[in-house]
């Protein structure tokens, strides 16, 4: 007996390293605009303040520390969804991969397909991912997933594609514990010009000091002018760029590095737009943290894509009743996967398809 994904009532997904929620919201557009019926039975972040602010949006509050909920305590579910910590493969963070513990999460998500073995997964992390070790840690990854007997693609795509004024340029591996013809989103949706998104008038907060603002003035004033809106974006190294979009907001930049027309911070508001939010969608905590949790979030407009694309490879199968086994033995699974011990990780021979 089978149970085909359109009919399975509800499409259940679980929600790890969830933030602000960008993913739920993804995932229920893309079930909306096919008439599937999704529910949530599992949410997870170790950040209290995306506890926090998740809570007050969809009336649940994550679990904590994945790496300290049972795997088999997790419900069943049909889809994994996972924006896992992103800082260990990030330009601006060290880019130490593996070695770095938050880069070891994708383990955690490894364990729990490993048990629940749901149908399919969609993660998301920084394009950076794809180059991180000449190319070895992606290889890893997608040598791990398929070893769990999951059919396995990749690819980087940018917002600005998907009508965003953003250039986030993020990679996406998706998942199939059965084989179905995905075809990625192609994008070419017009992107909305910054004057439908900035606030016409916002607080003396949101501006940057006259020296700032002078500076940044000096720095660009042989530089071509846009007549309309533009954000003026300086990198690590201090250079100033200008643009009718943004650049991808990220948690741990500096204070300024992103103003309205070299002049002022973007709000709260404006940071969500940016990334795709409804303005239905409740902001709660202060400034410091809403930066922080807006950049560490996605891209809705893009996600969505990808969560509609892996909604119909489904819809075109039928999902068996009883869960197949992975390809590989289980004692080859804890030998494949080290279980919270970043400090013994191996990145072993990936197969030169991988490598750059």
């Amino acid at each position: 007996m089978v149970n085909s994904v359109e009919q399975r009532t509800p499409l259940r997904f679980i929600d790890l390293f969830c933030g602000l929620g960008g993913f739920r919201i993804a995932a229920q557009i893309a079930c909306q605009e096919r008439d599937m019926n999704p529910q949530w039975v599992f949410a997870s972040d170790i950040d209290v303040d995306a506890q926090a602010i998740y809570q007050a949006n969809f009336g649940e509050r994550p679990a904590g520390d994945i790496t300290q909920v049972n795997e088999s305590e997790i419900p069943d579910h049909d889809i994994l969804l996972a924006g896992f910590p992103c800082q260990a493969f990030s330009i601006c963070g060290d880019r130490r991969g593996f070695a770095d513990v938050r880069g070891t999460l994708f383990f955690d998500i490894a364990r729990i397909l490993t048990v629940k073995r749901p149908p399919a997964f969609i993660l998301e992390n920084v394009k950076q991912l794809r180059t991180h070790d000449k190319g070895r840690t992606l290889g890893r990854i997608v040598e791990i997933l398929a070893n769990l007997g999951y059919q396995v693609e990749w690819r980087i795509l940018n917002a600005l594609n998907f009508g965003l004024p953003q250039k986030r340029e993020r990679i996406f591996i998706v998942g199939f514990r059965d084989t179905c013809p995905y075809r990625w989103p192609e994008g070419g949706l017009p992107m909305r010009p910054l004057l439908e998104l900035l606030e016409p008038e916002v607080d003396n907060f949101y501006y940057a000091s006259a020296k700032i603002r002078q500076n940044r003035l000096q720095s660009v004033t042989s530089r071509f002018a846009y007549e309309e809106l533009t954000l003026w974006h300086e990198n690590k190294s201090g250079n100033i760029g200008i643009h009718p979009y943004s650049c991808a907001m990220r948690a741990g930049a500096s204070y300024n590095y992103l103003l309205v027309n070299g002049k002022r911070r973007l709000t709260e508001r404006e940071m969500l737009r940016l990334q795709g939010f409804p303005d239905e969608y409740c902001i709660k905590g202060g400034y410091s943290a809403m930066r922080k949790l807006v950049g560490n979030s996605v891209a809705i407009p893009c996600v969505s894509a990808v969560a509609g694309a892996v909604l119909d490879a489904l819809r075109g199968r039928s999902i068996p009743t009883r869960i197949p086994q992975p390809l590989v033995s289980e004692q080859s699974l804890q030998s494949t996967i080290p279980f919270r011990t970043p400090s013994v990780i191996s990145l072993g021979a990936v197969s030169s398809q991988y490598a750059e």
